[in-house]
This record gives C-alpha cells, structure tokens and sequence, in this order.
C-alpha cells in the first residue's frame, strides 16, 4: 500500500473515532475536555490527510485503481460523520444532511458505473465548490460545537450558528449542482 493510499486508509479509520469523541462526554459524563481535544486532533488529520493523499498521489505519480476508488470513499466516511454528529446535536438540519448524504450515495454509484466501464470521471468546478463548502461547514461546524460546550452563554453562537446554516445550504446547493453535471458528464460518456 503506498503513502497516498495510507493516508486515505487514516482518513477512514479515523470516522468511527471522531464519532465517539464527539459523544464520549454525553455519553460518560467525564473527559469533556479531552474529547474536545481529540476532536480537533481527529478532525485535522482528517482534512489534512484528504489534502496530502490527493497532494502526493499526484506529485509522485502514486495514483493507483485502489486510490481512485478508496479516496472518494474516504471523503464520503469523514465528512458524512462529522455531518451526521452535527445533524443529530441540531446544528445541521436533517433535510440538508440528507441532501448531502443522497448525493455522495449517488455518486459512488455513478462512479462505481462509469470504472467498470474503464471511464474515469473528473471533478467539476461545482465538485470542488462542494468540496470547499463540506471542509468549511466542518469547520464552522466543529468551532460551534466546541464553542457551545466550553460556554453556551458566548455572545457571537447565534451569529456562528446562522453563518454556518448559511454554508451548510451553500454545501446543499453545490452538492446538488455538481451532481448534476457529473450525472449529464455520465450520459455523454455512456453514449
């Protein structure tokens, strides 16, 4: 397994954990700190993994049929995590997380399609304002809930919570968008 493959391998292993850290203090009643703690810690490995595998996959020519496949499922586990936890605390309304999560199933199919088919499927510029939105939103998302926990009385939450709304729609809408324009790539290349 090369590094590219490792570091996305990281990514997925690390969903389950940021779960569980993200409710360990509900859950236990103890270590709310150190959940927080890993919490940032898991969710920068996260982001940066996803950047670095993609970065060293093409930088040294490591991209691999195991990576095309193993990477976007990555992303998918991470993001559909985090976006879950913040669905189920209220932050992110359940509509919207269904949006995100019907969208990434409906990729994986298409993309699952168009490999047995030998076509690779290239990320559109809507695919990458996703992917700018999703990494925001988990930001937004994760300095709220922090926020939120360490001091629910803090002055600017109501402002932060209708900020990230505001980016978790946005996330929606280009989710949406580039769903379409790989669906309409699809119809061209299976004709």
């Amino acid at each position: 397994m090369n590094l590219p493959n490792t570091l996305t391998l990281i990514r997925i292993i690390l969903a389950p954990i940021f779960f569980a850290a993200f409710f360990f203090a509900e859950w236990t009643g103890a270590g709310h700190i150190v959940s927080l703690v890993i919490l940032v810690l898991v969710f920068a490995v996260m982001e940066v993994s996803d950047f670095l595998d993609g970065y060293f996959a093409r930088k040294y020519h490591l991209v691999t049929e195991i990576g095309k496949v193993i990477d976007p499922f990555g992303d998918v586990m991470s993001r559909m995590t985090y976006f879950f936890c913040f669905t189920l605390i209220g932050l992110m309304p359940a509509w919207i997380f269904l949006i995100l999560l019907y969208r990434e199933l409906g990729i994986t199919f298409l993309r699952m399609l168009m490999i047995r088919r030998g076509i690779a499927m290239a990320a559109s510029v809507w695919g990458k304002a996703k992917a700018v939105t999703y990494a925001a939103g988990g930001v937004l998302g994760l300095g709220y809930t922090i926020s939120m926990r360490i001091d629910p009385s803090l002055g600017f939450l109501p402002s932060l919570k209708a900020f990230t709304l505001a980016v978790f729609i946005l996330g929606a809408l280009s989710s949406v968008l580039s769903f379409i324009t790989y669906i309409r790539t699809a119809a061209s290349d299976l004709r």
